[in-house]
């Protein structure tokens, strides 16, 4: 398994961060093209169908959701999973902090993803929330956002692990940002290990005139027109 993690760790050490907040402060959303190789996209899109590993699998349409499935991985994380998890927050939490000093926010993200955790589990918040989420013909994901508990990191990142075209059609990434200056929504094409960074809740956004104003972002999928979709998704708060 070490080789494989190690592809992942240096995917996220060799990024231009600087870039990456630039295009999450004006976007609230930034693309990591090829993140993962093909070969580990498959790895671990074939955990899914497994009953082991899993602390619980959700059917979208029994509450609302959507149509689709997901299934939250259970402690210890897969090695990869884990490895990312610890990685991208390492490097997310400079920018999560310089967001809530703009919206006035008295939270600030310990550096160490372990210490940010033990946070949440003081505050009840121990269920482990990255998981794989799974889409076939005629599902969606309606817009949401992931909160859990009192403790959210403001980002988190989703990584398609199926190749569009090939294994599945439609399917988009949506995302909408609303703020008192209206409504925006934007389709994010991915490909096959893309990584996608992005708002959780609420961001910083410039005011028409001057100052900033909170925009609060939602996320969801389009309708899948066929094939299958496998989507790794990062959340870095755990949930109560």
């Amino acid at each position: 398994m070490e080789s494989s993690i190690s592809p992942g760790l240096d995917a996220v050490e060799g990024r231009d961060w600087e870039a990456i907040g630039r295009s999450l402060d004006h976007h609230g959303n930034a693309v990591l093209p090829g993140f993962l190789s093909p070969a580990q996209c498959r790895m671990l899109a074939a955990l899914y169908p497994r009953e082991d590993g899993y602390r619980s699998r959700i059917v979208m349409a029994r509450h609302g959701f959507g149509r689709g499935e997901y299934k939250y991985f259970s402690y210890p994380l897969p090695p990869l999973v884990d490895a990312l998890r610890h990685a991208l927050y390492a490097r997310l939490a400079p920018i999560a902090n310089r967001w809530n000093r703009l919206l006035g926010l008295d939270v600030q993200y310990p550096g160490a993803l372990d210490d940010f955790l033990a946070r949440c589990h003081r505050a009840g918040q121990h269920r482990p929330t990255p998981l794989i989420l799974e889409y076939r013909e005629g599902d969606y994901n309606c817009l949401h956002q992931d909160l859990y508990g009192e403790h959210v990191f403001p980002l988190q990142t989703a990584i398609l692990l199926s190749e569009p075209g090939k294994d599945f059609t439609g399917g988009e990434f949506v995302m909408t940002e609303t703020s008192s200056g209206g409504q925006v929504a934007e389709v994010v094409p991915l490909r096959q290990g893309d990584a996608l960074v992005f708002t959780v809740n609420r961001r910083p956004v410039a005011g028409k005139r001057t100052g900033l104003r909170k925009a609060a972002m939602r996320h969801g999928v389009s309708r899948l027109l066929g094939g299958r979709r496998h989507t790794l998704g990062v959340i870095f708060h755990d949930a109560s």
